[in-house]
């Protein structure tokens, strides 16, 4: 197996310091970019050993605190109970920050974070989101389309609001990056029918990607520590990942 180096990092962001890690192999040379935004748990043991497998790959893997506004990790320093009523307002306390504006913002300055890093080579990077990170990963995609060339999703909530102006799906036309999205079969943030009118709105686009939707797979699927985690589905997941990224980076 590759000797991998975690690198703790500070990034000077538009409303604070965002706090995270940079995952690269430990050899001399420059590699493919990839912005890893966690899921709402936020950055911990689980997705950054996700981060650090990514790597191994091949990449350079910047996982930035995206609450960095709200605080450090663990963000999330109970366990969650959907419905419990600590937990949902815990929720509300990370996304409040998190508008379209903040956002645009921060995803340009972590493309200018990682691209001024020496672990970085000079070509696209790519860009992987889970969870309501999804979302965070097409804005990031729409923000900067100038470098992101590839973009993931897995089991991402809201990517499709009808009537929402601040819908994911109306960032298409500014994204030239080649899209991956993977839904659960079974996911109250992103039901059948939405789906549906995403892969539609895909198709209008004209752009390349592919939307799946991942059989007996529940929201969360990919990410260990999750009581959803599906592992023979969470592999395939990452496959997909690696080849998107493979084909598209290098």
């Amino acid at each position: 197996m590759k000797t991998m180096i975690e690198e703790p990092i500070e990034i000077p962001a538009p409303d604070g310091r965002a706090d995270g890690f940079l995952y690269r192999p430990q050899e001399e040379r420059r590699f493919p970019g990839v912005i890893y935004l966690a899921d709402i748990g936020g950055i911990r043991e689980s997705n950054r050993g996700m981060a650090r497998r990514l790597s191994a790959q091949g990449f350079a893997v910047l996982m930035p605190n995206t609450f960095y506004r709200t605080g450090r990790p663990p963000v999330m320093p109970f366990p969650f109970i959907p419905g419990d009523e600590r937990s949902i307002k815990r929720l509300s306390e990370l996304r409040a920050p998190l508008t379209p504006e903040a956002v645009d913002r921060d995803a340009s300055t972590y493309v200018d974070f990682l691209a001024g890093h020496s672990a970085a080579g000079p070509g696209p990077f790519g860009t992987v989101g889970f969870c309501f990170a999804g979302a965070l990963a097409m804005r990031t995609a729409a923000t900067r389309p100038d470098r992101i060339a590839a973009m993931a999703s897995f089991h991402g909530g809201g990517l499709y609001k009808e009537g929402d102006p601040a819908s994911p799906h109306l960032l298409l036309p500014r994204i030239r990056a080649r899209l991956y999205f993977g839904h659960a079969a079974d996911d109250r943030s992103m039901p059948r029918e939405a789906i549906v009118k995403l892969e539609e709105a895909l198709a209008a686009w004209g752009g390349r990607y592919e939307s799946e939707t991942y059989d007996g797979a529940h929201h969360g699927w990919t990410v260990p520590d999750s009581p959803a985690y599906n592992e023979p589905q969470a592999e395939r997941a990452y496959r997909k990942l690696t080849e998107l990224l493979s084909q598209t980076l290098r």
